[in-house]
C-alpha cells in the first residue's frame, strides 16, 4: 500500500490513477470516495473536512474490499488527520510500503485549481483554508509514519504529467522491489493526461 499526499491541486488523483494503470492497482482517492455520496458537499465546498469517523468508516469499507478483490493499494490523500493516520498505523502498519508528498509551488496551485472547475476550487479563501489545514495535519501524520519506519519521500510534482509519473514510479519501484509494471506507456490514452483530480 502507497499513500500520495499533497496540497490541492498537486496532481495526487492523476498520478494515482497513473500508477494504479501501471501497476494494476486499485486507486482509493478520499476526496472522490466522499464526493461520491454526495453527503458532505456543503462541507467540503467551505474548505472544511470531514469528521473523522466518517472518514475512517468510509475508507475501511474500500480498503477491505479492494484487499478482498487482491488488489493492492494507492491511497490518495488519506489519512488526512492525525486521527485518521493512527487508525490507519494501527490497522494496516504491515500493508504500508511507504508514502510520497507531491510537493508543487502554490501559485501554480492556484492556476490548476481554477483550470479545473470544481466548486469547491472556486474560493481562495476556501483554497487556502485546505491548504492550512493540510499543512498542519501532515506535521502530524509523518511522524506516525516514521515511528513505523514506513518510508517518506518528497517529489517534486512540478512538470510535464508523464515526468512526474516517472519521478513516481522511481520511487515506488523503491518502496516496493516486488512491483511489477502491466503497462509502460504512460503517455497511453487510459491515462488521464490533465490536473482534473
Amino acid at each position: 500500500m502507497i499513500i500520495l499526499f499533497g496540497l490541492a491541486g498537486s496532481g495526487k488523483g492523476t498520478q494515482g490513477k497513473a500508477l494504479s494503470e501501471i501497476f494494476g492497482w486499485k486507486w482509493l482517492s478520499v476526496g472522490q470516495v466522499i464526493r461520491n455520496t454526495g453527503a458532505y458537499d456543503k462541507i467540503t465546498n467551505q474548505g472544511q473536512l470531514i469528521p473523522d469517523e466518517e472518514v475512517i468508516k468510509l475508507m475501511d469499507k474500500q480498503i477491505e474490499k479492494a484487499e478482498d478483490e487482491g488488489f493492492d493499494i494507492i491511497l490518495d490523500g488519506y489519512p488526512r488527520s492525525e486521527v485518521q493516520a493512527r487508525h490507519l498505523v494501527d490497522e494496516k502498519a504491515d500493508d504500508l510500503d511507504g508514502a510520497i508528498i507531491l510537493e508543487v509551488p502554490k501559485d501554480e496551485l492556484y492556476e490548476r485549481l481554477a483550470l479545473r472547475g470544481r466548486d469547491d476550487d472556486q474560493e481562495k479563501a476556501a483554497i487556502n483554508r485546505r491548504f492550512e489545514i493540510f499543512e498542519q495535519n501532515i506535521c502530524s501524520i509523518l511522524p506516525l509514519l516514521e515511528a513505523k519506519n514506513i518510508p517518506v519521500e518528497r517529489i517534486n510534482g512540478s512538470g510535464p504529467i508523464a515526468e512526474v509519473t516517472e519521478r513516481l514510479v522511481k520511487v515506488v519501484k523503491q518502496m516496493k522491489p516486488e512491483a511489477t509494471e502491466q503497462l509502460t506507456d504512460v503517455n497511453g490514452g487510459e491515462i488521464e493526461q490533465s490536473y482534473g483530480e
